[in-house]
């Protein structure tokens, strides 16, 4: 075990040096938000929130922490759903997002420069006024850029882009002895040494504090559509995506949605969707610079679906009536959470794998007696398992709930996938790693951890314990 140093009022009085009183609080509403995040963790309220602004005063506050031993829990908008942000440890909550600044858009280079308190949504709007697409497109909008580097975000674009590991160029970082260092920078080609900067995406915080990142750009397709089809079965329409791969269209999305979910969708929003009758449907969306090149592969995935058992493909070509259906694709999680008691599990398999995913899932919700409403990016193979308590006893659930997602992640394991495919694994499902990579990938980790963090300050109790 680990000791940590006391957060005195000498401490506090240097915190307040460097960012100022106001940045710095222990205000029980303050602490209580910077307990949590989205997931269904129960609250780690820190000792104090410090809300630098600068990479410097970041600097400062982590060398503060080194010397005296008290945790840093880096954060961001608090939108994780695995309890990545907790400061399970208490001490210092460092709190991002007062550096939320687009530094730059370099239109010559297809590059962004920004700090990670910036929000995704806001990105997405900076960009596409230039003509620009910065493509990972996680469903929580609001989520932060650090956010989603600290966990390598993917979300509904990943099958055609990659996810945002694919889109880092460059990261200023902050180590766990106050050191600023820079990785990458504005390169497409980088073969030196070690790949530092692969190893701080997706590290959750708990290696190095992000301050900067340069992120990569495309041009943005002209014109784009969506394809909404109702499937007589589950299995069919988890089929038609394989199939589809097969006939060379890649739809920069392809989402699948059990009946379940459309119905969630429509009573939360009070809007209604083409159709809701039927067990399943995909959500296709097809991009190019050309209203033919769109035209032509709207025509041959259409065509697929209904030679797969598609009962109809219903086309959005107007930017409002796609929007209506990204909307409640990506209400689903606030939809669920607003009706019922849920948690999930983002599983990813191999893409053909999906239907015995899905077919797994619903076994398990019937033998559970809760629902287990699998949805999501079938096109890289990343399925979201939301589970409602139901009609489920409330004394139940908490075990049951353990117990599904057990069975839920030994099932994407056995069909050759992993525990977490964007969500990262944090507190929630850090105990399933040894599972899936084994001990010796693990001890591979911790010795990693080790030399990064020697006094374990980062983030804490996240992905594994160090033994």
């Amino acid at each position: 075990m680990y000791e940590y140093g006391l957060l005195t009022q000498q401490i506090r009085r240097e915190l307040e040096a460097i960012v100022g009183a106001e940045n710095v609080s222990s205000s029980s509403d303050d602490l209580e938000k910077h307990a949590i995040d989205e997931s269904l963790e129960p609250p780690h309220p820190p000792h104090v929130v410090v809300k630098p602004r600068r990479t410097l005063e970041v600097s400062e506050i982590i060398k503060i922490a080194y010397r005296e031993k008290i945790p840093v829990t880096p954060q961001g908008s608090r939108t994780g759903l695995s309890g990545g942000s907790h400061p399970v440890q208490g001490g210092i909550a460092l709190s991002l997002e007062r550096m939320n600044d687009i530094l730059e858009i370099d239109e010559e280079n297809l590059m962004a420069v920004v700090e990670p308190g910036v929000l995704i949504m806001d990105l997405h709007e900076e960009t596409e006024k230039l003509g620009l697409l910065y493509p990972p497109d996680p469903g929580q909008e609001s989520g932060s850029l650090g956010g989603n580097i600290s966990t390598n975000a993917g979300g509904v674009r990943g099958m055609k882009y990659g996810v945002t590991r694919d889109f880092v160029q460059g990261l200023e970082a902050v180590l766990p002895n106050g050191e600023i260092i820079n990785v990458g920078g504005k390169l497409v080609k980088d073969s030196t040494a070690y790949s530092l900067i692969d190893l701080i995406i997706g590290s959750e915080g708990t290696l190095a504090t992000v301050t900067k990142a340069i992120l990569r750009l495309v041009p943005k397709p002209r014109h784009t559509a969506l394809l909404y089809v109702p499937f007589e079965s589950t299995k069919d329409a988890a089929r038609t995506v394989s199939e589809i791969v097969r006939r060379k269209v890649v739809p920069f999305a392809l989402e699948y949605l059990p009946r379940h979910a459309v119905l969630t969708a429509e009573k939360y929003l009070n809007k209604t969707l083409p159709d809701n009758s039927h067990p399943a449907y995909l959500l296709i969306g097809i991009e190019g610079n050309s209203e033919t090149e769109v035209e032509e592969n709207l025509e041959t995935a259409g065509e697929v679906c209904i030679e797969m058992g598609g009962v109809d493909a219903f086309v959005a070509d107007t930017a409002q009536r796609q929007e209506q259906l990204w909307e409640a694709r990506k209400c689903l999680f606030d939809a669920y959470k607003a009706y019922w008691e849920i948690d999930e599990v983002d599983a990813c398999v191999p893409r053909n794998r999906i239907p015995d995913y899905i077919e797994g899932a619903d076994r398990v919700a019937q033998e559970k007696g809760v629902i287990v409403s699998t949805l999501g990016h079938a096109g890289d193979g990343n399925v979201h398992s939301l589970i409602a308590k139901g009609e489920l006893p409330e004394e139940e659930w908490p075990t049951t709930l353990e117990a599904v997602i057990e069975e839920l992640i030994d099932i994407a394991l056995s069909l050759g996938g992993t525990i977490s495919g964007e969500h990262g694994l944090g507190l929630a499902k850090k105990r399933y790693l040894t599972r899936q990579v084994g001990e010796t990938q693990v001890e591979l980790m911790r010795a990693i951890k080790r030399a990064f963090d020697p006094l374990n300050i980062m983030n804490p109790g996240k992905t594994f314990d160090l033994l």
